[in-house]
Order: C-alpha cells, then structure tokens, then sequence
C-alpha cells in the first residue's frame, strides 16, 4: 500500500479524550507535528501527551476554528458528545458537538486545503439489525439522537468529498487502559469494570442476551494512524470492529471472574440502547490490511490490571 510521508503536521480534535489522546501519542511517536483541541468537558487535560500543541476551545465555535493553524495535513476529528443516553438529556448540544463541529472543520479544511479528514462515526448510526455481521452498506436508522448527529456529519463529509476527501470510522465498542473509570453512562466495559472494582456489584440495564462488538484501544490507535498514512483510504466509510460476537452476559462472566467477589444485576434499561451488533471486517482488512484484533480475553486482563491500580 502507498503511504503517506511523514512530518506532516496533523489536526486531533478531543484530544483530552480516552481515544485521542492515545491517538495523539502515537502519531507523536511517528515523527508527526500534532495540533491538539478539546473543550475539556468530557476529556481530561492530564491526558494530553507531551508535544501537543494545545488549543482549548469548542469546535462548534467559530472562535476555535479560527485558532487553529492553517497547516494542518490531516484533520482527524474524535471530538464530540460519545454517548447515546447522554444525547437526550440534550439533543441539542449533542447537535452542536457532533455535527455543527464537522461542519465547521470541513470548512476549515476546504479553506486551508487539508489533504484528508478522518472523522469517528459511531456503530449507533445502524440502529437494531439482524443477527449477523453487519457490512458498511447497511440501511442506516438510528435509535438515538447521537446516532442521528454521526449519521448526519457522515452525509455532510459525502457532499464536500470532492473538496476535502474523508474517511468515516464506525467505532463499535471500544475499551482499554486510559478510559475514563468515572463516567458510568458511556462504555460498557468499562462501566462494567467500574462497578466492580468500586464495590462488587455491577447494574445492568437491559438484557444479558444483547451483543457487542469490543475493540481494545491499541486496535483502534492502529486503524486511525493506517487511515491515516495509506493514501487508499480517501471517502471510504470504514466498521472498525473485531467481527467477533460477544453477549453482555458473556462480557459479565469474563470480568467477574477477573474481579474476584464481583456479580451482577439487571434494573431498567438504556434509552436509545441496540439490541446486539457487530462488525463485518472485510472492508477494514482490504483497505486498512487489519486481520489481527486483541482477544477480548487479553485485552480485559489488561484494561483490568490497570483500572486496579487506579481503584
């Protein structure tokens, strides 16, 4: 595959965040120059790497794009609201952080003729579907309003492609060392993990037969950075998934018998939740050559040996 020199300097919005700033580390480590925004509402400052030119601000804003440098290569956008039930709390924030920002990032990319931006969808655009891995081409009717605002943003990078190209990365569940221990209403696992820790009992909402696709985060860190340098991924919309299946009763047992003393109960369920999805990975393999994923069975033990030393 063609790939992307380096040294090139690249735009990494929620950088403060679980997944960015373990992005941002990496391509830190690859010689590259990063621009890092955040609003701070949802990441954490400390999070931020070494190196990071750091701009505070909300994209939705006019006055944070204009301070942005107007050298960026690769604009790649991670910012935003991550959670389906926290979206109607607030439809229109989450309006605001998740599609106003693309918006305005596009616009600054077409005006300072950035080469590629990549953009983190979500899994929530599907909405309930079959039992079966689910391909990119999938009839889209999401369930939430966050799935509408990722939806949304991805017709938006469609319309201006010909001006700013675009790869779209449809995060299904993604966990590991970093994720914020603290937030108990976006990330199964590790809400899951929390609670455990915490004191032995974890609160399920909703049924133990749904399903999940779970991707640890050095998978995901390795997708955006291929995504990144590979010059074949202009407009492709990508499922970054493992393609494994694995039910939340399943998940349960697993970090049950990791947290040693730790069970689980079922009360009420999750506004806007999926029943069960995961990802078709043919398309991520073709264009990303991404074939090996963690183990979900390895990468617990890892997220769980760190979330101990934190608790």
């Amino acid at each position: 595959m063609s790939i992307i020199r380096m040294n090139k300097k690249v735009l990494i919005t929620g950088v403060a965040g679980f997944i960015g700033s373990h992005i941002a580390n990496r391509f830190l480590k690859e010689g590259f120059v990063v621009i890092g925004v955040d609003d701070l509402s949802g990441g954490n400052e400390a999070n931020i790497p070494v190196g990071v030119e750091f701009y505070h601000g909300d994209l939705s804003n006019r006055d944070t794009i204009l301070k942005i440098p107007k050298d960026c290569t690769f604009i790649l956008h991670l910012a935003g609201q991550s959670s389906g039930e926290i979206s109607f709390d607030n439809p229109i924030s989450d309006l605001h952080k998740n599609t106003i920002s693309t918006l305005n990032l596009i616009e600054y990319g077409i005006q300072n003729k950035s080469e590629k931006i990549l953009y983190a969808s979500s899994m929530s655009v599907y909405g309930d579907v079959m039992d079966k891995p689910i391909v990119e081409d999938q009839k889209c009717n999401p369930l939430s309003c966050y799935g509408v605002g990722k939806l949304a943003a991805e017709g938006y990078l469609k319309v201006y492609q010909k001006q700013l190209p675009y790869v779209s990365l449809r995060m299904f569940n993604v966990y590991g060392p970093g994720q914020d221990m603290e937030n108990l209403r976006q990330g199964m696992a590790s809400i899951f993990v929390s609670q455990a820790l915490k004191n032995g009992d974890i609160l399920v909402k909703g049924s133990t037969e749904r399903f999940r696709d779970f991707i640890h985060i050095d998978d995901v860190v390795e997708a955006w950075y291929r995504a990144t340098v590979y010059q074949s991924t202009a407009c492709q919309i990508l499922n970054l998934g493992t393609g494994s299946r694995t039910t939340v009763g399943q998940l349960l047992e697993k970090i049950c018998s990791q947290v040693l003393g730790s069970s689980f109960h079922i009360d009420g369920c999750t506004l806007g939740d999926q029943t069960g999805i995961y990802a078709d990975c043919k398309k991520l393999n073709k264009v990303l050559g991404m074939k090996n994923f963690v183990l979900i069975d390895d990468g617990l033990r890892d997220f769980i040996s760190w979330a101990k030393q934190g608790s």
